[in-house]
């Protein structure tokens, strides 16, 4: 049985807050699939994420067993293939040719297919403010693709398909979440979508990969392995948990413009790391951050 009634609306300064969050975890975990990859293969990784995602939402599941509207199951599971699973291999694969910046501004093309795939397959309504807010924000991550470093000229075009792949996949399960299961607990949106992959994900881990023997033999799985249980445990149970809410309490596309400001962190670390930021980065993060504003569904 669920909660049959929709949740009330998100107040804006919330929404807002609770965007910048997400940007912060996920903007950082391109950087930690690149360090998961130094031991694991792509797979692996992606399994990893996984099945230990899916192990932390076991006690939520024991505990709201009851709760738990199970006749929505099989969907629960496409949700957790769009949402996670895929996108998390496609990910993991794209990032050994290039690097975890390019990976981060290749996935704002996320709120297009977002609005795309809302329109024409879900019959979702749009204002004319939010096509404006996500064409604006597509302009401004494009422009950060431009005058990034090595940028999309220097990374190999198949491997760049498959974050873009990756981003249907995301764009997918995004509008899954706004029409199906706007009614349902958040976490249990979570635990169910997770449980359902993650599990057959973690055997397929120990019994059909080298993972084990990567444990024994390498020089050091156990960093690789605090990565993966980083990036799991906050950049994709948490964060998820968080997002699901917010796409119940907005829109799809509003939540979906969290890609939007992803390049924005991936810009912030890199200035961390020394590197220098112009005026037309700060005038094209602008940008990014008006589309976004426009694309909240009032």
């Amino acid at each position: 049985m669920n909660n049959t009634n929709s949740p009330a609306s998100m107040p804006m300064w919330q929404a807002y807050l609770t965007l910048g969050i997400l940007s912060l975890v996920w903007g950082t975990s391109f950087i930690l699939i690149k360090k998961s990859l130094e031991s694991f293969t792509p797979v692996q990784v992606a399994c990893l994420r996984m099945s230990l995602s899916a192990l932390a939402f076991v006690p939520v599941l024991a505990y709201n067993y009851k709760r738990m509207d199970w006749s929505r199951l099989p969907l629960l599971m496409v949700l957790g293939l769009c949402s996670s699973a895929l996108p998390a291999i496609l990910f993991s694969t794209a990032q050994q040719k290039i690097s975890s910046a390019t990976a981060g501004v290749l996935n704002s093309l996320t709120p297009l297919f977002t609005m795309i795939i809302g329109v024409v397959i879900f019959k979702v309504t749009v204002k004319t403010r939010q096509v404006l807010g996500i064409l604006l924000g597509l302009v401004g991550a494009a422009c950060l693709i431009l005058m990034g470093k090595g940028g999309i000229s220097n990374s190999p075009v198949d491997y760049a398909s498959l974050i873009v792949l990756a981003t249907v996949f995301y764009a997918t399960g995004t509008n899954l979440i706004a029409t199906k299961f706007r009614d349902m607990d958040s976490l249990l949106v979570s635990a169910g979508s997770f449980g359902t992959v993650g599990v057959p994900l973690g055997i397929y881990l120990l019994l059909g990969t080298d993972f084990i023997p990567r444990m024994g033999t390498l020089p050091n799985p156990w960093q690789s392995l605090g990565y993966v249980v980083l990036l799991s445990w906050v950049g994709t149970v948490l964060a998820t948990i968080i997002f699901f809410k917010v796409i119940q309490q907005t829109s799809a596309i509003f939540g979906a413009t969290v890609a939007y400001l992803m390049p924005i962190i991936a810009m912030l670390w890199g200035v961390a790391d020394g590197e220098k930021i112009g005026l037309l980065h700060v005038g094209c993060m602008a940008v990014i951050l008006v589309g976004v504003y426009l694309s909240r569904k009032q």
